[in-house]
């Protein structure tokens, strides 16, 4: 492949090369072209489409995740489960997902990008909407589907963010990240309000499944005929640096040694921890104090009222808006002071949202406003961490194995944290539940929910952790130099060859 071939759209499925073109690449694309390129060879107007694209199927991704959690009281009527199946279907959904990340990041790192999501997503839409038709009599196919929805979607959250660090640096890299992340919460929130109120106008929860699967074909569309794959880590190399791609073990040790990317990760297990239990059990447990308060009439003939996962899905959006955008600006304002401002960020969030998540649990029963004004304050605080935990990932890991951090910190995220969250929860729940009485449905998840503050107050001490070394980190990814005896992987007869620097002829 000569200097001047252009790399991104052009580049094979089947492709070992990273795409990371040095300057010289750079001049030939923008004399040659009408509309001026970056480094990354994407225009600016095809950038800013790309990463609506990109912010739009992760809108998707989380509102299909969370629909499920808006007609979860619907569900366990219609298959009359108990909360230990019911948080099943939140954790074989993430673990499919968590153990599949590892591969996605592999193959993220190494090939085209575009068409690998392109292939989950479709995936994904087809399952989802299989999912719709499950009978009464097989519960098990519907765990069974909603774990391979969790294949389609570690296609896309592990690669995306990694698309968006080859278009842009610095500040207007986290102004995209911010835009990017504002999908989840946003996404999380039309998931609960989608849900309940398509069930509720269908008279059949199913329907609420059946909403996503068309609007992700959609996406598929735009990703293969808008989105241009950038190339990796141009825009950032320097000339006498020019990145090339290591092996997955070498990519595998260095993380590991990377305090900031660790501790960072363990922090942001904490937030998967509660947003995770808050996501499926938090509506149920609303309408379990309503109809314990006497405020509500329990489900009748398979339709629960639909009220509570409506005004929790709108507090959600809301509530994300505000916490990524607060995040965000706080630490900008502060980075001017403290070059730690990101971990601090993220602490604090973490930190200050515990109080109020324990006052919205114990206030269930005695006043529903002030259980919803604590958990509009508790969620604010928790969303502060999304996008700048995005951001310390991608600047304190090269541009090469930034697809792998995505993959490993999904897996230690999911796997520590929201894969077992909701089961864990639900079989608290059932333990602690002396009999079937509407006292103790709801007695039982309030005290099973309480963890949700202590494990909040832990993840805040591993950001404070991260702030210890996130200044060295940051610069040994910002003057990575490859070393000798660094093996590096080389094409050959189109399969990988992996092979120490010094045996290359440059």
């Amino acid at each position: 492949m000569s200097l001047g071939e252009p790399t991104s759209d052009s580049t094979p499925f089947f492709s070992d090369d990273s795409e990371a073109e040095g300057p010289e690449e750079h001049g030939r694309a923008t004399g040659e072209g009408t509309e001026e390129e970056s480094a990354s060879g994407v225009s600016r107007v095809r950038g800013l489409l790309t990463v609506s694209i990109l912010c739009y199927i992760n809108l998707l991704n989380y509102m299909d995740r969370f629909t499920v959690a808006g007609v979860l009281p619907d569900i366990e009527s219609f298959f009359g489960i108990n909360d230990e199946k019911s948080g099943l279907l939140q954790t074989v959904f993430i673990c499919s997902y968590m153990f599949l990340a590892p591969l996605f990041g592999y193959l993220g790192d190494r090939y085209n990008r575009k068409y690998i999501m392109s292939v989950g997503i479709t995936f994904w839409s087809l399952v989802t909407l299989a999912s719709s038709y499950t009978p009464k009599e097989h519960f098990w196919a519907l765990l069974l589907t909603r774990g391979l929805v969790g294949v389609g979607e570690a296609s896309y959250s592990t690669i995306a963010p990694t698309i968006i660090a080859d278009l842009y640096v610095k500040e207007t890299r986290t102004n995209m990240l911010t835009f990017f992340y504002f999908a989840i919460p946003v996404g999380s929130g039309l998931g609960y309000i989608v849900g309940s109120q398509v069930s509720n106008a269908a008279s059949d929860w199913h329907w609420a499944l059946r909403v996503t699967p068309g609007l992700g074909l959609i996406a598929v569309f735009l990703l293969l005929f808008v989105v241009k794959e950038p190339r990796r880590g141009a825009i950032e190399a320097r000339p006498e640096n020019h990145l090339r791609q290591t092996s997955w073990l070498t990519d595998l040790q260095a993380l590991s040694k990377n305090c900031s990317f660790v501790l960072s990760t363990f922090g942001f297990t904490a937030v998967a921890f509660v947003t995770g239990s808050l996501a499926l059990w938090a509506p149920t447990f609303l309408f379990r104090a309503a109809v314990f308060t006497g405020e509500k009439t329990p489900c009748a003939k398979g339709q629960c009222a639909s009220i509570d996962s409506l005004i929790f899905g709108v507090i959600t959006c809301v509530t994300g808006v505000l916490g990524v955008v607060s995040g965000v600006q706080v630490s900008r304002r502060l980075r001017s002071k403290t070059p730690r401002a990101d971990p601090l960020v993220c602490a604090a969030g973490l930190l200050l949202s515990a109080p109020f998540l324990y006052l919205a649990i114990v206030f269930a029963e005695a006043s529903t406003i002030a259980t919803y004004v604590f958990i509009f304050l508790g969620e604010t605080f928790l969303s502060m961490n999304w996008a700048i935990v995005a951001d310390i990932l991608l600047y304190v890991v090269v541009p090469t194995r930034r697809s792998t951090a995505e993959a490993l910190q999904i897996v230690i995220s999911h796997l520590l944290g929201d894969a077992g969250s909701p089961y864990l929860i639900g079989v608290i729940s059932d333990s602690l539940r002396k009999n079937d009485s509407f006292l103790w449905q709801f007695r039982s998840l309030q005290l099973s929910l309480l963890l949700c503050s202590f494990v909040s107050v832990v993840g805040g001490a591993f950001f404070l952790a991260t702030a210890l070394f996130i200044e060295r980190d940051r610069d040994r990814a910002e003057n990575y130099v490859p070393t000798d005896d660094e093996p590096i992987v080389v094409p050959k007869s189109g399969r990988s060859t992996r092979v120490p620097v010094s045996s290359v002829l440059i």
